[in-house]
């Protein structure tokens, strides 16, 4: 590989956009509107800490169930 084809690679040139690798594996608007319809559901108001819990909840960093009335 010359200087120049490596320089593009890793520029992330020849990276598929749409690949995912990173990715935890979660549709985020599949997520967010979950969250929303439960946010409605139970009437939830932005900025209490019933909904930064909600929001802002690391499930799979802290195993917090941020949505625990769902059960």
């Amino acid at each position: 590989m010359d200087e120049l084809e490596r320089i593009k690679k890793l520029a992330g040139l020849y990276d598929n956009p749409h690949h995912t690798e990173d990715s935890i594996g979660e549709n985020l608007s599949y997520v967010g509107t979950q969250k929303s319809q439960y946010q409605k559901k139970h009437n939830i108001k932005p900025g209490t800490d019933e909904w930064f819990k909600l929001w802002f909840s690391q499930p799979r960093l802290t195993g917090e169930n941020p949505m625990p009335k769902n059960k």
